[in-house]
């Protein structure tokens, strides 16, 4: 059952305090602050008359929306609204540095403000730019345009579930933002296999959401987060060490694996590890020493760590290929692929996450699929049982600080329902 903040007030006060008192997250100070804030204050403001918009009265103008057209510009859009030649120059001229006309994006949407008399005159123009910017054209006694903000307030919300199907049908299905999924797998991609979800997993999250009025503009950071999968339990929550926020399990180990646990996200395994597998195409049985991975044509595939591209090439039945070397002991391979990464060539370093290629069917393969490799000593691994080792934990001295924000975290997340 979700619940937001002002359901566990005063224990996330009691967290919130000890957070802000941390010097370790001394940065985050002044932004987590602002989000306490406006969270406290949301009720009174979502139910407040809405009086103006943009910082302009309702209630003095007649009010017309409209979007970019093809080919339209601001001058052409400004002139089918009447706005005098004269005026719309010498707001081209005052612009300066603040607004490029030139630049306006077909499908943006437009507000037009007009005086209320029989001339219905543009008084005011505002040109959205993206969901926070937007561009407010005054045509008063001294036209000129000014680039503002729509304010940015936050939620901080809680989410569970138990899976029935996979991680994002539960979240649409709880009417969470599906997004969550997307973070959440993130964050434990190190750990948890997401194709090897089964049913009965739970999760639990502390997380901030973000919106301009009531919209969503997205899941700005997860608070904490638990996943009880396979018989495991599973946290993460988030530190700042030697100036970079990574997320760690309960005993201070970072979630940050030499390896990623999948090299994409969200498909399905339609072929393991096998010293005897019946081969779709040629219709005999062979050993198949990867991992496929079905995903519709087009899905970007990751390296699983940091390592040099020591191949990229047609590699026959296995088609376009790429090959990664991490180090003296692992290789991987990636195979059927539609395209290669932008800059995939031989020799080129590439950073875990990097995309590699594209899903596709090149080669011997009936549908759009990823044949993925490990090589360890030179030697295939199941890559589903491959275990990689941990990256920096929290540091010793660092640990008492760590213990005491992940007892209240552990704790908030054993609370919820």
């Amino acid at each position: 059952m979700k619940k937001t903040i002002q359901q566990n007030k005063y224990t996330l006060y009691f967290f919130l305090i000890l957070i802000l008192s941390s010097p370790v997250f001394f940065a985050c100070k002044e932004k987590t602050s602002q989000f306490v804030d406006e969270t406290f204050q949301q009720d009174t403001i979502a139910f407040a008359p809405i009086k103006e918009r943009y910082g302009i009265a309702l209630d003095s103008f007649d009010i017309s929306e409209g979007k970019v057209r093809r080919n339209q510009t601001l001058a052409v859009i400004l002139s089918k609204l009447n706005v005098p030649y004269q005026k719309i120059q010498t707001i081209i001229d005052n612009s300066g540095d603040t607004f490029d006309f030139r630049k306006v994006k077909m499908g943006n949407k437009y507000i037009v403000f007009s005086e209320k008399d029989s001339l219905k005159a543009v008084r005011y123009f505002v040109y959205i730019d993206n969901t926070i910017d937007y561009f407010l054209f005054d045509f008063g006694d001294a036209p000129n345009v000014i680039h503002n903000k729509r304010e940015v307030h936050s939620d901080l919300k809680t989410a569970s579930g138990s899976i029935e199907s996979s991680l994002w049908l539960s979240m649409v299905e709880k009417k969470y933002n599906p997004f969550l999924a997307i973070e959440l797998s993130d964050i434990f991609a190190w750990t948890i296999d997401f194709f090897g979800i089964q049913k009965g997993d739970t999760y639990k999250i502390i997380y901030d959401e973000q919106f301009v009025d009531s919209s969503s503009i997205g899941i700005n950071r997860i608070l904490a987060a638990y996943f009880h999968h396979a018989g495991e339990d599973f946290y993460a929550i988030p530190y700042i060490q030697d100036g970079r926020e990574d997320y760690y399990d309960q005993d201070g180990e970072s979630l940050r694996k030499a390896f990623l646990k999948a090299p994409l996200r969200y498909s399905r395994i339609s072929s393991r590890y096998s010293n005897s597998r019946f081969h779709p195409v040629l219709k005999i049985r062979r050993p198949h020493h990867g991992v496929d991975y079905a995903a519709p044509t087009g899905t970007p595939v990751h390296t699983i760590g940091d390592g040099k591209v020591i191949a990229v090439k047609w590699a026959g039945g296995g088609g376009r290929m790429v090959k990664v070397k991490h180090n003296s002991v692992y290789t991987t391979v990636y195979m059927h692929l539609s395209r290669y990464g932008k800059g995939m060539t031989p020799g080129k370093y590439v950073k875990q996450g990097d995309i590699v290629g594209y899903v596709g069917k090149s080669g011997l393969a009936t549908g759009p699929h990823l044949d993925f490799r490990v090589y360890k000593n030179g030697q295939t691994i199941d890559p589903l049982k491959m275990k990689a080792p941990p990256v920096k934990p929290v540091s010793e001295e660092n640990i008492p600080e760590y213990s005491k924000i992940s007892h209240i975290m552990m704790s908030l997340l054993d609370d919820i329902d």
